[in-house]
């Protein structure tokens, strides 16, 4: 698994609607996990950020009433790249990356940018289940 991209610690706070000083708190508190840069800089993991999101009410408060698609993926958009008239728009939500492919125009109606918090709804008619392939987890022959 790719190591976790890093945000500085101001656009933590940005993207959490908080101030730098209730970060600075909650990582004193333990309630949030900093790391350093080689100069010293606070860095947030985009994981920490999107537990963060995912832990407020509105995650799910702004659900639809009712809707099909179960799989739902709070998190926050990561990339957005404009190829006219299609765009990919990648959402980070805790270790899960979820890519979606919609008309620029799309994205222009949801006001779409980097860095807003955002929720990946996955409906899928076929789901593939994979399992690793080792000795112990092959069934034993019955020779």
């Amino acid at each position: 698994m790719p190591a976790d991209r890093q945000v500085r610690v101001g656009v933590a706070a940005e993207m959490l609607g908080l101030s730098l000083d209730t970060l600075r708190r909650w990582e004193s508190e333990g309630r949030l996990r900093v790391g350093r840069s080689e100069g010293g800089q606070r860095l947030v993991p985009l994981s920490e950020v999107t537990r963060l999101l995912a832990e407020r009410p509105s995650a799910t408060d702004d659900a639809p009433v009712a809707q099909s698609a179960r799989n739902r993926f709070p998190g926050i958009v990561t990339r957005i790249q404009r190829n006219d008239p299609i765009a990919v728009v990648e959402i980070r939500a805790g270790p899960h990356r979820v890519v979606s492919i919609m008309t620029s125009e799309a994205v222009d109606e949801l006001g779409l940018e980097v860095g807003q918090e955002a929720v990946g709804v996955v409906k899928a008619t076929n789901v593939v289940v994979e399992v690793p392939t080792t000795r112990s987890a092959r069934p034993a022959s019955r020779e």
